[in-house]
C-alpha cells in the first residue's frame, strides 16, 4: 500500500528531525579519527555515524574483509552489523577472526541478530553468534526480520518465545541491548513497538525511495524518535551499492548522505571493497546534514522512480526477501 503525503509535510517532518527535536544530530560529536558518533538511544552508548554492514564482510573474501575491519576500525568505524543467517554464519565468523586478530573486542559496538523466533531457537542462535564472534558478550542483539505473518505473536510468547530467551541472556551479561529489525511493511514495525518492551534499537530501511512510497521514514522514524530509541538505519541505496543509480541519475555518495540527514544513530553501510570503505569515511568526516532545497531536490529526482514501489523490493511479501533460515522455516510447517 502506498501513503501518499504532501511535500510539505514531509519536509516538515524531516526538517524537524534533523534540525530540532530531540534530533539525534544534536548528539553528534567529532572523534580523534574525525568520524563523529551519535547517542545510541536512551543507552548512554555512543556509535560511530557509518557502521559495516555484515552480510558483505561475509560474502568477500575473507582476507579483504579482515583487512578493511581492521582499517576501519583504526579510522573511526566503530559500529559492526551481522546476522546469524548472513552468509551462513560465515559473516559472524569472519568478524569474530577480525576482532580476535586485532585484539579489537573493547573498540567496537558489536551487533548481531537471531532469526528464530522460538525459545530454543533464539538460544541455538545466540550461542552460535557468541562462538562465532569470539566473544563472551554482544553489545546489541536484534530480532531478524520481523515481518511475516504470526512473527510478534511467536517472539512475545511468554513460555516460547524468542524474547524470552534474550532477556534470560541479558541477565546472564550475554547480550547488553534488545531490539529488532525488518524491512517489510511500517505498519509491522509501529505493532512491535506498541508491545509492553522498552526497545533499545530498531532497525529499519532509509533512503531517498522509501520517501515516496509505504514510508518507514515518516511512519516509524518519528515514533523512536520521540521515544528516544535508537534509529539504526539501512538500505540507503536501497540494496547493492548502485542500485537507486541503475533508477536516477543520483549518486551512491549523495544517497548516503541524504539518509545519514536523518535522525538516526548509525547508517549500516554494505562495503565490498577498500573504495566503498574510503567513501564512507570520506562521507562520515565532519558530516553535516543536507540543505532543505538540497533535500527538495532529492526528492523531485527520485519521485518517479520510487512512486510504485519497484526499486523497493523488500516490501514485496511476494517478492521473498527477508531471513532466509524463517522462509525455510515456514516452508517446512
Amino acid at each position: 500500500m502506498k501513503y501518499d503525503f504532501s511535500r510539505r509535510d514531509f519536509i516538515r517532518t524531516l526538517m524537524t528531525g534533523v534540525l530540532m527535536g530531540p534530533a539525534i544530530l544534536k548528539t553528534q560529536a567529532i572523534t580523534a579519527s574525525d568520524i563523529p558518533t551519535r547517542a545510541l538511544g536512551n543507552t548512554g552508548e555512543r556509535v560511530s555515524i557509518v557502521g559495516f554492514g555484515g552480510w558483505d564482510l561475509g560474502y568477500i573474501n575473507e582476507k579483504l574483509a579482515i583487512g578493511m575491519m581492521h582499517e576501519g576500525i583504526d579510522e573511526g568505524i566503530t559500529f559492526i552489523d551481522n546476522a546469524w543467517e548472513y552468509n551462513d554464519g560465515r559473516s559472524e565468523a569472519v568478524v569474530g577472526k577480525a576482532i580476535k586478530q586485532g585484539s579489537l573486542r573493547d573498540k567496537v559496538f558489536l551487533m548481531t541478530k537471531v532469526c528464530a523466533r522460538d525459545y530454543k531457537g533464539a538460544k541455538r542462535h545466540l550461542e552460535d553468534g557468541l562462538r562465532r564472534l569470539n566473544t563472551d558478550r554482544i553489545d546489541l542483539v536484534q530480532l531478524h526480520s520481523i515481518q511475516y505473518d504470526g512473527d510478534r505473536q511467536r517472539v512475545f510468547d511468554p513460555e516460547d518465545g524468542a524474547l524470552k530467551a534474550l532477556q534470560e541472556a541479558k541477565k546472564e551479561g550475554k547480550i547488553r541491548y534488545i531490539g529488532f529489525s525488518g524491512h517489510r511493511d511500517p505498519q509491522i514495525h509501529l505493532d512491535m513497538l506498541n508491545q509492553s518492551f522498552e526497545w533499545d534499537a530498531v532497525q529499519l530501511p532509509l533512503n531517498i525511495m522509501d520517501a515516496h512510497y509505504n514510508s518507514f521514514q515518516k511512519r516509524v522514524l518519528s515514533v523512536l524518535n520521540e521515544r528516544n530509541i535508537a534509529a539504526l538505519g539501512m538500505k540507503s541505496l536501497t540494496g547493492g551499492f548502485s542500485r537507486i543509480s541503475e533508477k536516477v541519475n543520483v549518486s551512491a555518495e549523495l544517497c548516503r548522505h541524504y539518509a545519514l540527514s536523518l535522525p538516526v544513530s548509525t547508517l549500516i553501510c554494505g562495503m565490498q571493497n577498500h573504495d566503498e570503505m574510503q567513501l564512507m569515511i570520506n562521507i562520515a568526516r565532519n558530516f553535516k546534514p543536507l540543505t532543505e532545497e538540497k533535500i527538495n531536490e532529492l526528492l523531485d529526482q527520485s519521485m518517479a522512480a520510487a512512486k510504485d514501489g519497484a526499486p523497493e523490493r523488500y516490501k514485496d511479501s511476494a517478492s521473498g526477501y527477508g531471513c532466509s533460515y524463517h522462509a525455510k522455516v515456514l516452508r517446512e510447517s
